[in-house]
């Protein structure tokens, strides 16, 4: 008996094996151990990560899939829970990496939660809205390029490995798919990350404007704006560095 896909956990089984095994095999260019798939629903996907010489676990929010998984995948373990809210750091000893055919509805925040763990993710490798894909990995001067575009490639290189048409999913979203891939930049973390968030967040909500209107509730010292070239682009201008040299003008020069 096949899982219901349910309209409100974002389901949309993929059935096509070619494009759950292309997805699997990425995991083969890292050099990460341990796995965790987020969303297996009926385990299109997992089939082709458990024989893989890796140390794998699963979430899953939906009991039907969890009971399905149980009953039909050997050898799985299968956590029941919410990846959102589980502490997803007691599942593996040390670092491990995030896949999974997420659920658009929430793919942003599965992409928040790992900026959360960046210590312990490595690489994560996901299904997304095509279009929510194209911003994550956007460049600069571009309209799509956005807050999740800065946050991501602040710690992680991205790339959009492929597009997947509606028709290989049960039900067809009404979207185009693509799988994006991310690889954690080794890097000293030496600014200011709480700052960094919040610098970027703003300039990017009043995104029309340059940064030196957009950053008023910093109350930066006048002169100090003045005199630095960032102030006088707006948000979709800067590159991730521009952001990181922005956060430390902040917090050296607000009041």
């Amino acid at each position: 008996m096949k899982v219901r896909a349910k309209k409100h956990l974002g389901q949309h089984f993929l059935k096509d094996t070619s494009i759950a095994q292309r997805t699997a095999d990425w995991i083969d260019t890292t050099s990460v151990q341990a796995w965790l798939e987020v969303g297996p629903g009926m385990g299109v996907l997992t089939q082709y990560l458990l024989p893989k010489d890796i140390k794998f676990k699963a979430i899953e929010l939906d009991r039907e899939s969890v009971d399905y998984l149980e009953r039909t995948v050997v050898g799985l373990q299968v956590v029941s829970g919410d990846f959102l809210k589980h502490d997803i750091t007691q599942l593996f000893e040390s670092e491990f990496g995030v896949i999974g055919n997420f659920p658009y509805n929430i793919s942003s925040q599965i992409l928040f939660k790992i900026l959360d763990h960046v210590d312990r993710i490595p690489a994560f490798c996901g299904m997304f809205q095509l279009e929510v894909a194209r911003r994550i990995a956007a460049e600069p001067n571009n309209k799509t390029y956005g807050i999740l575009s800065v946050l991501i490639q602040a710690f992680y290189e991205t790339k959009l490995e492929f597009e997947i048409p509606p028709t290989v999913f049960n039900p067809p979203p009404k979207v185009m798919s693509g799988v994006l891939s991310g690889r954690r930049i080794e890097q000293e973390i030496d600014w200011n990350v709480p700052l960094f968030f919040d610098v970027v967040k703003t300039a990017f909500q009043q995104r029309r404007k340059t940064v030196a209107n957009a950053l008023k509730k910093f109350n930066l010292e006048k002169d100090q704006v003045l005199s630095n070239h960032l102030f006088k682009l707006r948000a979709e201008n800067l590159t991730v560095q521009d952001f990181k040299d922005l956060t430390e003008f902040v917090e050296r020069y607000r009041s």
